[in-house]
């Protein structure tokens, strides 16, 4: 039988594991009685975890919330985890900032000294997250460290990468060699910010589809970032913008609606008041046809100020949607493939 702080400590631990624990299987797990049992469940309370008791032939017992916060206990993945978490929550643009700090530092300061070793590789920058971002795809930590520690030794990364589509040849694709530079999380996902060395170029790789391969390679002098900012950089891929971080495709309308109407669905376009019924939009988007049909969701009237290229845009999505009203799909007409050039 443990000694009685350890059997705590493991009773805690089942108690948070899951919601209803019956009397008799918390004693065989424990290897004690279930008069046992309920001493310990009297201890904890005592303590301030406020655990109920559940009706039942067994009888049981569930770990609630209480009017207080007691002490916590998790295992090292849920430390670390936690402390990434607040680690990317200091720079969420959420309002919490100064909070996730104080909360990481405390942290830290209780972690014994390997998990602190594992949260010290683990380097990264946030971007500031949308409300409607959220973590899509898991990571194992032990790959987010391998690419840190890559990153901070300035050593060319070996991985393995699977594409977003299956393919025949996935099982034989080639090992990728690159020059880590940045470990990013934005927008619910992890990626790597790289140069390329097969194809002499900067890349964003996801981290889910990493597997790194051992050991690293040779060291490598660091090249600057594009724009010199890692972030700009990164919001400007997601915009599939190569000048910047700006829209590749921006535009200039006039909507037939009155400005406060606008503002709360304009995102980050420029919203100029022209009147009780009308205003200005300036807005962009990675493509045009994407930005006017963009647009169509004010649903309302709408003139085209500048470019001709967004007009263009309007012409050809009428006739895609004349068609597809007709069932005939996509047109071909002259009108359509002229817009799609000016487009393209």
């Amino acid at each position: 039988m443990a000694a009685p702080t350890s059997r705590l400590l493991t009773l805690l631990s089942l108690l948070q594991t899951r919601r209803d624990w019956p009397g008799s299987t918390l004693a065989e797990r424990l290897e004690v009685s279930q008069r046992t049992v309920r001493r310990d469940i009297e201890r904890l309370r005592e303590m301030g975890y406020r655990i109920q008791a559940t009706m039942g032939p067994d009888g049981g017992y569930r770990l609630g919330a209480g009017s207080e916060l007691p002490p916590l206990l998790f295992d090292d993945d849920q430390v670390v985890a936690l402390a990434v978490a607040l680690q990317a929550a200091t720079a969420s643009g959420a309002g919490i900032e100064e909070a996730s700090l104080r909360a990481l530092t405390t942290i830290r300061q209780v972690m014994p000294s390997h998990l602190r070793h594992r949260l010290d590789a683990l380097r990264f920058t946030t971007l500031p997250s949308r409300p409607y971002d959220h973590l899509q795809d898991a990571v194992s930590t032990g790959v987010l460290i391998a690419i840190s520690a890559a990153v901070r030794a300035d050593e060319v990364l070996r991985f393995d990468y699977t594409s977003g589509a299956r393919r025949a040849d996935d099982d034989h694709r080639p090992l990728r060699r690159v020059e880590p530079h940045h470990l990013v999380t934005a927008r619910g996902r992890w990626y790597l910010v790289a140069w390329d060395l097969d194809r002499d170029e900067w890349r964003l790789f996801r981290a889910d589809r990493i597997a790194p391969r051992t050991p690293a390679g040779p060291r490598f002098a660091r090249r600057e970032i594009p724009g010199g900012d890692v972030a700009e950089y990164v919001s400007a891929r997601f915009k599939g913008s190569a000048e910047g971080d700006r829209w590749p495709c921006q535009g200039k309308v006039v909507l037939s609606l009155p400005a406060r109407d606008v503002l709360p669905f304009a995102g980050g376009g420029v919203v100029e008041d022209l009147g009780p019924d009308r205003c200005s939009l300036e807005i962009g988007s990675w493509s045009w046809i994407a930005l006017a049909a963009d647009l169509n969701r004010f649903d309302t009237d709408i003139e085209v100020v500048r470019p001709p290229a967004l007009a263009h845009a309007f012409a050809v999505l009428a006739e895609r949607n004349a068609a597809t009203a007709r069932g005939k799909g996509t047109p071909g007409s002259a009108v359509a493939k002229a817009a799609a050039d000016t487009v393209s």
